[in-house]
């Protein structure tokens, strides 16, 4: 039977992470594609406890809630952005959501018409990407370095486009793992004030960092309270399993995605909001993240070591300082979707770097995840994806 969907289904496209998920999972494959925190580091047994304390304390866990979600737990997120110097924020504009995907989501559905134009990053996150085709918005890349967005190009397009949001990762970003500079983040407030932009800030990985002398200070920080909206998420921190990130902003935007949620879910899992309220004052979460951080550099460490030691022409990356991804670019004869399938044959996985790419791809990159894989298994794939890439001087594995 042919199905008569909406025409809005045109523009939803399958995620290429998972796509390449479904393959290398079935496999005895070392896997440096998803973009998944380490399994044994998660804090299995406060979590067990904390989820006990909820059902302990008398009242009934288990009903409707609000749509906004768990009071307390959104009095904890408050306190923990104020640390870092997010101090203009009331309970009543921080909405909990199934993830930061879903404040992507809910921010999408109610802010952009067909045609209106997102500024990004270049590359940028591939899902946000996805959100935003699917609401028919028009996605323009900005060039951008080490330090974020280019000057002279985000201008450029401010003026050209007139754009009604520009969306970036500016902490350890997804995929290139950079970090912007503190004058790239104030030129993009000055941007958006001159140009009455929204500013979307996705900030899955900025606790994830590995050195705890620097501050990167997030963009809503440096805001006045009326261009940034602001998401982030427990799944890098906590867990992913526990489906539960967040988004504040004017009180506005976020009294209408409060209500484009109770249309969609009504509200998020509040069992799991309870239970990460009694996480959150029982447990030492910020010790717990410094402890997965330190792990996760030292992953990263092996990666980029033995990375530096194939010596491999024209392979160039930035150190990353936190996060949860290495970025890598190659000879540009090199398309590593063409080299995907030998790589998996050999025993090893990536995201091919086109997927990142809003505008025209540099498909000579490639994305590498050092956060889930051990040290050893780091330095086995690495091994066989290095000895793949010397032998790219072959036709054959040339596209």
């Amino acid at each position: 039977m042919k199905y008569p969907f909406a025409k809005r289904v045109r523009h939803l496209q399958s995620s290429a992470v998972r796509d390449i998920l479904k393959v290398v999972n079935k496999g005895n494959v070392i896997s440096f594609a998803g973009g998944l925190p380490d399994d044994e580091l998660f804090p299995h047994e406060a979590i067990q406890e904390a989820f006990s304390r909820v059902f302990a304390n008398g009242k009934n866990p288990l009903q409707y809630i609000e749509t906004e979600g768990f009071g307390p737990l959104r009095e904890v997120i408050l306190e923990r952005m104020r640390k870092k110097q997010m101090t203009g924020f009331t309970t009543n504009q921080v909405l909990l959501t199934t993830g930061s995907q879903q404040a992507i989501d809910l921010f999408s559905r109610v802010m952009f018409n067909p045609g209106d134009i997102i500024l990004t990053e270049d590359p940028t996150y591939l899902a946000a990407l996805q959100v935003f085709e699917s609401y028919e918005a028009t996605v323009v890349p900005v060039e951008s370095d080490q330090f974020g967005m280019i000057p002279e190009d985000l201008e450029r397009k401010m003026k050209l486009y007139k754009p009604k949001c520009v969306y970036v990762v500016p902490t350890f970003s997804n995929p290139s793992g950079r970090v912007w500079s503190y004058e790239r983040r104030q030129y993009l407030i000055h941007m958006a004030h001159k140009h009455h932009a929204i500013i979307l800030e996705d900030d899955p990985y900025g606790d994830i960092q590995f050195n705890r002398e620097e501050m990167y200070t997030p963009l809503a920080a440096l805001d006045d309270g009326t261009h940034v909206v602001y998401t982030s998420t427990f799944s890098k921190t906590a867990a992913p399993g526990l489906r539960t990130g967040w988004v504040a902003g004017p009180d506005q935007i976020i009294r209408i995605m409060s209500q484009a949620k109770q249309a969609n879910d009504l509200h998020s899992n509040s069992l799991t909001h309870q239970a990460l309220y009694q996480l959150c004052c029982q447990f030492d979460l910020d010790g717990h993240i410094e402890k997965i951080s330190e792990v996760y550099k030292q992953r990263m460490s092996v990666m980029v070591n033995r990375i530096q030691q194939a010596n491999i022409p024209n392979l160039n990356f930035v150190q990353p300082k936190g996060g949860m991804f290495l970025w890598i670019e190659l000879d540009p004869r090199i398309d590593t979707s063409f080299l995907f399938p030998q790589a998996v044959s050999r025993g090893v996985a990536y995201v091919p770097g086109e997927h990142f790419y809003a505008g025209k791809p540099n498909k000579s990159t490639m994305r590498l995840n050092f956060t889930h894989s051990t040290p050893e298994k780091i330095q086995k794939g690495i091994d066989i994806l290095m000895e793949l890439l010397q032998e790219t001087k072959h036709p054959e594995l040339m596209k």
